[in-house]
Parts: structure tokens; C-alpha cells; sequence
């Protein structure tokens, strides 16, 4: 690995830990609106699905082993076994698939980033963060659904949006 990589890998990791300070709670769910899956969108859509998900990665363990970097200052194992920690795990997915979309794509349209961020950064993370949140709350499909998507998407889909806007632009500088 270059020391290029390694650099934009601590870079996403990094941008994704400030972005979780974006934090906005929701009365009627564990789950807050934060700007983390911008990040996640980012990393994928900038470096690629290997980088991408590594740079998820160290996200993750820092947050694991302690350092207050998930929303809200949040850290430590429970975290990840808590209600949002399927999110966190999702952002790994999340960022891989969207860095295997944007590679396989024949041009760096604004629609095809668009897609591909949304499958990864939207998708991905939606569905292992929903699933986990069933799992540690007792929610049915629906009520989790309607607690961990639904109030998110509008939100995610403007952070999409922003996202398949610049990552294109931000890709040509970096590369």
C-alpha cells in the first residue's frame, strides 16, 4: 500500500469522525440524523471499494476501542452492539459497494454516482442497520423500518445528491 493510501484512508476516517458530530436527535427513535454516511458516501465514491471500506474500517475500531468518534461521542464495543451499531457496520458494506459501483462505471456521470452512492451509502447501510436495530430492540420489520429509514431519507438522499456532485470533480484532483 501507498503512502498515498494510507493517507486518504486516515482522511475518510477522519472526515466521517467529524461528520458524526453532526448530530441531530429524533424523539420518537434511538437513531439520530448524522452526517456519518456522507462520509461513508465520500470514501466509497473517492477510493475505490478496497480504500473505501478500509478507511470504514479504522472508523469502526477507533470508535471500538474506545476513541469517542460515533455520533455523539459515542465509543466502545457497546456502541456496536447497541441499537445504531448495524449502521456502523453498514458503513463498512456501505462504502465497499458503492467504491465497486462507481469503478465499474464507464463514465463519471453525476446520475451514475448518484446510484451508485445511494445503493452503497443508502441501501446497504439502511438494511444492516435496520436489521440490527430489530434485532436489539424487538421491532417488527415495519416499526423498525419507519424508526430506522424512513425519517432518514430525505436527508440521505440530499447527502446523495451532494455527494455524486462533487465526488466526481474531487476524484479527477485526488487521482
Amino acid at each position: 500500500m501507498r503512502t498515498r493510501d494510507l493517507v486518504m484512508v486516515a482522511l475518510m476516517a477522519s472526515a466521517t469522525s467529524v461528520l458524526a458530530y453532526v448530530r441531530i436527535p429524533l424523539p420518537f427513535t434511538p437513531v439520530p440524523v448524522t452526517g456519518q454516511t456522507f462520509g461513508v458516501m465520500l470514501a466509497g465514491a473517492l477510493l475505490g471499494p478496497r480504500l473505501g471500506a478500509l478507511s470504514m474500517v479504522v472508523y469502526v475500531l477507533l470508535g471500538a476501542v474506545g476513541v469517542p468518534v460515533f455520533a455523539g461521542a459515542e465509543a466502545g464495543p457497546g456502541a456496536l452492539a447497541g441499537p445504531t451499531g448495524g449502521y456502523l457496520f453498514g458503513f463498512i458494506v456501505g462504502s465497499f459497494v458503492t467504491g465497486l459501483l462507481v469503478e465499474r462505471c464507464p463514465r463519471s456521470s453525476t446520475w451514475y454516482y448518484f446510484l451508485a452512492i445511494t445503493a452503497g451509502g443508502i441501501i446497504v447501510v439502511y438494511t444492516l442497520g435496520v436489521a440490527q436495530l430489530m434485532a436489539v430492540t424487538g421491532l417488527g420489520l415495519a416499526e423498525a423500518l419507519w424508526a430506522g429509514a424512513v425519517p432518514f431519507l430525505p436527508g440521505d438522499l440530499l447527502k446523495a445528491a451532494v455527494a455524486s456532485t462533487i465526488a466526481p470533480r474531487l476524484k479527477r484532483v485526488i487521482s
